[in-house]
């Protein structure tokens, strides 16, 4: 064999070799954009396109009778973690009425008869408003800075869920999250949601501080690697323009922050705080379990606190203090008026005077003008659209 026959040889050699890797590659290729394509468990017919699928009239699935289209009965799913920045009482009460909306949406009323078109349509507007009010409690843009986040293809909750819940605290400012269905609408992200955009709002100022530069570094930071993750692209805002935003936010947070209290001094000894509990109690305190003694609201939160005023080791006090958190409480339950009359109460059931914080007697005169200071501060944060005792205002002061 001469030396051309093996270097024509060599060459068809290496010529087969590399025609073997490229279609190796190319149908790793294909394999893999397969697997992106059907990576879920079952058919979704909210990830298809607008056009129906469409059956053979020879096909056993399509029975003469059947209609064109199945109506398929909206549904909701709430998962627990997805207002961790909204208070307790808020969020349940939230939940509640969406659940509430949901569980009546069928076509058939409670007597079995089939509901009407505008009945139908009722249902479903007030379904809509419910999870548009909720998505507007976690992400606000009053509030919260506002993070677009553009997805590359139409995403589950529960693929979108476990993800988002790595960037839920900068600091101590909480990120929420809302997606937008397939229906167009905007709705807390959920187990079994289909959605096509997300938004998510960081909150720019808490009762303590304002989003500072070092935390916006870090959550735009930890933001980018998390959209990576769920195939996203983040659009970052200024941060000049966010700090400037969130200062404002704080400086209004600073000059509401109203705490008001009044003090019961005892005109005697001082009161054996065992005995002391049971009157509480009578008047109806209930003792949370870090201690504190408060007033319930009837719906899961409090309208104002008691204070004993020296440490659990002690046997006795002479001085409570009762407490409204102003900005927490709804001018609707009067609050400062509640106060007032639950210490009249104490009053005359543990023999003390109602005195301020130099204990000076407070007569019903001065009682009076700060009721009216009170209702004032109500305006002023109603004037700025942070009504107080709303669900804006117990995320900014809590």
């Amino acid at each position: 064999m001469t030396d051309l026959q093996i270097s024509l040889l060599a060459a068809a050699g290496v010529f087969i070799a590399g025609v073997f890797t490229y279609n190796k590659i190319q149908e790793y290729k294909a394999k893999k954009s397969v697997e992106r394509a059907f990576s879920t468990d079952h058919d979704d017919v909210l990830m298809r396109s607008g056009e129906e699928p469409q059956l053979t009239p020879t096909s056993p699935a399509a029975p003469a009778s059947a209609p064109p289209h199945a109506r398929l009965e909206p549904s909701f799913s709430l998962d627990a973690d997805t207002a961790p920045g909204v208070a307790g009482g808020e969020a349940a009460a939230a939940a509640a009425a969406l659940s509430a909306v949901a569980a009546e949406f069928s076509t058939e009323d409670a007597a079995g008869a089939p509901a009407s078109e505008d009945e139908l349509a009722a249902r479903a507007n007030a379904a809509s408003a419910a999870a548009a009010e909720q998505a507007t409690a976690l992400v606000d843009p009053l509030i919260d800075c506002l993070l677009p986040l553009a997805l590359e293809a139409p995403a589950r909750g529960d693929k979108l869920l476990p993800v988002l819940q790595t960037l839920r605290m900068v600091g101590n400012k909480p990120v929420h999250y809302i997606g937008k269905a397939v229906s167009g609408d905007w709705e807390p992200i959920a187990h079994g949601g289909v959605y096509t955009e997300l938004q998510g709002g960081v909150q720019l100022a808490s009762r303590s501080t304002a989003l500072n530069e070092l935390e916006y570094s870090e959550l735009v930071t930890r933001l980018r690697a998390m959209a990576d993750e769920i195939g996203a692209e983040p659009a970052i805002p200024d941060m000049i323009e966010v700090m400037a935003e969130a200062r404002n936010l704080h400086r209004f947070v600073a000059g509401h922050d109203a705490q008001l209290g009044v003090n019961l001094q005892s005109n005697g000894a001082p009161w054996a705080i065992t005995t002391l509990i049971g009157a509480l109690e009578k008047q109806g305190f209930d003792v949370r379990p870090d201690g504190r003694f408060v007033m319930p609201d009837g719906e899961g939160g409090f309208l104002f606190s008691l204070s004993t005023n020296v440490t659990p080791a002690e046997e006795t006090t002479a001085r409570l203090t009762l407490l409204l958190d102003v900005p927490c409480v709804a001018p609707a339950r009067d609050g400062f008026g509640a106060m007032v009359a639950c210490a009249k109460g104490l009053v005359a059931r543990l023999d003390a005077t109602i005195v301020d914080d130099y204990n000076q007697p407070l007569s019903d005169a001065a009682l009076t003008e700060i009721a009216g200071q009170v209702q004032d501060f109500y305006a002023e944060m109603n004037d700025a659209d942070i009504p107080a005792g709303s669900t804006r205002a117990l995320r900014l002061f809590s």
